[in-house]
């Protein structure tokens, strides 16, 4: 199972999702979804600019876990 740590690290930073969402250009609801690890797939357009705008590696932002 795919996780995704982007709460973790908007939070740490201070950084409203909807402004997050503006900043990068892209549609608030996907960002929501995937802050909430409610996203079924991840496009890669978004995991892009996520990872560039936050200056993270992808395995930052994503983490594999163990199915419960």
């Amino acid at each position: 199972m795919i996780k995704s740590n982007l709460k973790q690290i908007v939070d740490e930073r201070n950084i409203v999702i909807r402004e997050l969402a503006r900043a990068i250009d892209y549609r608030f609801e996907s960002v929501r979804l995937m802050y909430h690890d409610e996203m079924e797939r991840y496009p890669r357009e978004l995991l892009t600019k996520l990872c560039v705008y936050l200056n993270v590696d992808i395995n930052e932002l994503l983490t594999l876990r163990e199915a419960e």
